[in-house]
């Protein structure tokens, strides 16, 4: 794998865990110093008073063994993910969202943390044709997208949407929002499996959100035209996904992989592991063939580079 990138995982990828109390975050941490991880994202999940991820709600203290605990193992803290929401169908409290967020860049500096991922809107699909919504709800977006953007400047920190919730997933939206808010620290958690949740092919669509890309998340699903039972989850289109171990589901990510490479994409690169299997086994398995897939594209691109014309 070229140097240039930093391979990680995000807490996410514990949830199975840390939600039935198996371990928590600092036992995280010590499982990612003990393995070839590099970096840790820290992605909140629902409620603030009781997540394992440090939040607006925690004690400080506790915020400061997180980063002493993270700094003591060798992993960075890379990026800290929280949900917002800017509009809904319904009347939503927008200030009270923006200055929630804010509040959530105050804490990513506090963790030496320079990148945060925010929502815009909740999770949930709209029936039928949604793009009157999208029109409906995109000035509001951008409009609180780009006053936390602002804000996120004056400590130092890159903000960014990512492609997932499937109201904003599809690849062109992402790209809409990034251009209209038009600040330099306002980019993409890019998302390469999630495209599927709205049928897109992310061997396709990935090249395209690469330049706006503030970091990378490796991910794989199974995908099944038919019902297969229960565990699978359908996309907008009606296609039954469920999360895989990286490498070893239907996604052409030796394709992304190229493509990531070729960009020229430097910083960190992320596994966001969703399947069945146990936890840490999909984690192991994900960074080792993350890291077996960039090396590949690398190969092939130094090859590419030694044919003669």
């Amino acid at each position: 794998m070229a140097a240039t990138i930093s391979l990680g995982v995000s807490s996410y990828s514990f949830h199975e865990r840390m939600s039935a109390g198996d371990m928590d975050l600092f036992d995280a941490i010590t499982w990612l110093g003990d393995s070839e991880a590099e970096h840790l994202e820290l992605a909140i999940l629902g409620d603030e008073a009781d997540s394992p991820i440090p939040n607006i709600a925690s004690d400080p203290a506790f915020i400061e063994r997180v980063r002493a605990a993270a700094d003591s193992a060798g992993i960075v803290l890379s990026n800290l993910a929280v949900g917002a929401q800017f509009w809904a169908p319904e009347p939503v409290d927008v200030r009270a969202a923006i200055e929630r967020v804010k509040q959530y860049v105050d804490l990513a500096s506090r963790l030496g943390i320079s990148m945060m991922r925010h929502d815009v809107v909740a999770h949930g699909n709209h029936v039928g044709d949604d793009t009157p919504l999208f029109e409906a709800a995109f000035p509001h977006i951008v409009a609180a997208s780009k006053e936390v953007a602002r804000y996120a400047a004056t400590k130092g920190v890159t903000t960014s949407l990512e492609n997932h919730g499937f109201f904003v997933q599809s690849a062109d939206r992402v790209r809409r929002i990034v251009h209209a808010v038009d600040e330099p620290n306002f980019k993409t958690t890019l998302d390469v499996g999630n495209f599927v949740c709205v049928d897109e092919d992310p061997a396709a669509v990935v090249p395209l959100n690469l330049p706006y890309a503030m970091i990378v998340h490796f991910k794989d699903f199974y995908i099944r035209d038919t019902d297969p039972g229960e565990g699978w989850f359908r996309s907008r289109g009606g296609k039954y996904l469920r999360g895989a171990i990286i490498g070893n589901g239907d996604l052409d990510l030796a394709s992304v992989a190229r493509s990531v490479m070729d960009s020229g994409y430097e910083g960190f690169a992320s596994i966001e592991f969703e399947g069945t299997e146990d936890c840490l086994l999909g984690i192991e398995r994900g960074l080792a063939n993350t890291r077996r897939l960039l090396g590949t594209a690398t190969a092939q691109q130094q090859t590419t580079r030694r044919s003669p014309t």
